[in-house]
């Protein structure tokens, strides 16, 4: 089944699979179980972070599938309070270590937290890692159109992707046509909204879904690889898992495609990027 997954080739000569698997909320104490589901699902992109308390949890999944390592894409974040040039080197470094790894495949810096004013000097640093070896590539989460601005003007290497919040409701267009004018890859979190609106109950959503013999979430992760983004919803059930991973065997047309971004509100379900200090 992974072969089915696409391949988007990033701006460092890297690869990522498009279509990925999230642990955001996943209690610690069933990460393994719920991480080797997936695994065993076909996902082979995860998707974690320092502050979702669960590295570990992945680790020990990862170690127990017996599946190579090349064949997996590992992506962990930096957290605020890590934000600087040591403090961000012994966060990698405490990340790598619960993850039992010696390199991720990404590495994200999660929130700009502008009223620290930190993200420049961390972004430094994590062009040291990605020197050394240890993060394949790098890139940030939730930063906006300043900020990237400011990135690219004191700092030598382009992110590699930029993870935003974006579902049909909210789709932050400027920032995602900034970022690919710029060679910088969209990741959407939150790709069903969340379930903080039902997306899952539009009608031109659910006319789709009848229409090709999917589920309204199927559709919508298939709108969001049609659209470009890489994505990687989150389940703790494996039936869940299974149906979110289902999404190769069918294609959007040009209308419903047009009639699901036409649902654009400026509906963000999650914190504003410059309120994350």
């Amino acid at each position: 089944m992974t072969n089915s997954v696409p391949l988007i080739t990033l701006n460092d000569g890297h690869t990522i699979p498009q279509l990925g698997f999230g642990v955001f909320k996943v209690d610690p104490t069933e990460t393994t179980r719920i991480v080797s589901d997936a695994l065993e699902v076909g996902y082979r992109h995860i998707d974690t972070a320092a502050i979702y308390g669960n590295e570990e949890g992945v680790g020990q999944a990862l170690a127990s599938s017996n599946i190579d390592r090349s064949e997996l894409f590992i992506t962990t974040k930096l957290w605020n309070d890590k934000q600087g040039t040591q403090s961000a080197l012994d966060a990698f470094d405490e990340s790598l270590e619960k993850l039992g790894l010696d390199y991720v495949d990404l590495y994200l810096i999660h929130w700009p937290a502008p009223a620290n004013d930190k993200f420049v000097e961390s972004w430094k640093t994590l062009e040291k890692i990605r020197e050394s070896g240890r993060a394949r590539s790098i890139g940030v989460s939730n930063f906006l159109v300043p900020q990237l601005e400011r990135l690219l003007s004191e700092t030598d290497v382009v992110p590699a992707v930029n993870q935003i919040e974006l579902h049909p409701a909210l789709q932050q267009a400027e920032l995602t046509e900034f970022a690919r004018a710029n060679g910088i890859h969209i990741e959407a979190w939150g790709p069903l909204g969340q379930g903080k609106y039902p997306l899952l109950e539009e009608g031109v959503v659910t006319a789709a879904a009848e229409a090709h013999g999917k589920t309204p979430a199927q559709v919508i992760i298939r709108w969001h690889l049609q659209t470009g983004n890489i994505v990687f919803p989150k389940s703790n059930r494996r039936e869940r898992m299974i149906e979110n991973f289902d999404v190769f065997d069918f294609e959007l047309s040009h209308t419903e495609l047009a009639t699901i971004t036409a649902l654009e509100r400026g509906g963000r379900v999650g914190s504003h990027p410059n309120d994350v200090n």
